[in-house]
């Protein structure tokens, strides 16, 4: 049923119930044209990024880690030394004579990829091989694991560890903890990170915390071998606890 109309002004019609919508429109007409433009324009900026900007700065930070990410891997596996460490971070030319863009200069040039990202996250254990902590919490701390869960557990050991060195006991605590908490399926990190949480409690005179987190890796994860091996319960012995 329609609204009877009861008045009239030059502007509006009022009705019994409610002002017509006309009159709304009239005065936001404009408004919200250009506010429904500027979004389909930022859409289309969006998908234009995506498409013109992101996809080849991508492309271009995969080419320029690659190198440096190879070395990276040869690293892990081998071990860690001063030389290596800096062309990685700083770049250079290997001994056979091949060129790499340091990591460094991949976060720098190609900030908001998945690349940069991934390097921030190697540069942090760089720098933490060769013990410069504040460094290794900084780009540590800049790493994000968007759900890589066996990732982001390594990300808070190393964190914890820098944190130990730095002293720092209370994030230190605090980052093994985050590292057993990623995610608690995850039998083999999440019972290495527990196990590595009691003992630098025990070691900081948190015995309690110790027991605790000891306790944990025992009954929630069975088949790791330090508690398989017995290791686990010598620990909780040590600390009085001995059922």
């Amino acid at each position: 049923m329609a609204d009877k109309i009861i008045a009239t002004t030059e502007d509006n019609i009022i009705t019994e119930t409610h002002t017509v919508k006309r009159d709304f429109w009239s005065t936001y007409s404009k408004p919200i044209i250009y506010a429904g433009s500027a979004l389909i324009l930022l859409a289309g900026a969006y998908f234009g990024y995506q498409k013109l900007v992101k996809e080849p700065k991508e492309i271009k930070a995969a080419e320029a880690i690659f190198t440096a990410e190879g070395l990276f891997d040869k690293m892990a596996q081998t071990g860690f030394n001063k030389d290596s460490v800096n062309l990685v971070l700083n770049g250079g030319a290997t001994t056979d004579g091949t060129q790499i863009t340091g990591l460094l200069k991949v976060i720098s040039n190609y900030s908001g990829t998945l690349n940069a990202n991934r390097a921030e996250y190697m540069t942090g254990a760089c720098y933490l091989h060769i013990k410069e902590f504040d460094k290794a919490v900084k780009h540590l701390n800049e790493f994000e694991a968007n759900g890589a869960d066996q990732i982001e557990i390594k990300k808070y050991m190393m964190l914890g560890n820098a944190y130990a060195e730095q002293k720092k006991t209370d994030d230190a605590m605090g980052a093994f903890k985050k590292a057993a908490s990623v995610n608690e399926k995850d039998e083999a990190f999440t019972a290495e990170a527990l196990v590595t949480a009691a003992a630098y409690a025990d070691a900081t005179g948190k015995q309690k915390d110790a027991i605790d987190l000891y306790q944990k890796a025992k009954d929630k994860y069975p088949n790791y071998p330090s508690v398989q091996n017995g290791d686990v319960d010598k620990y909780l012995a040590k600390l009085g606890v001995t059922k």
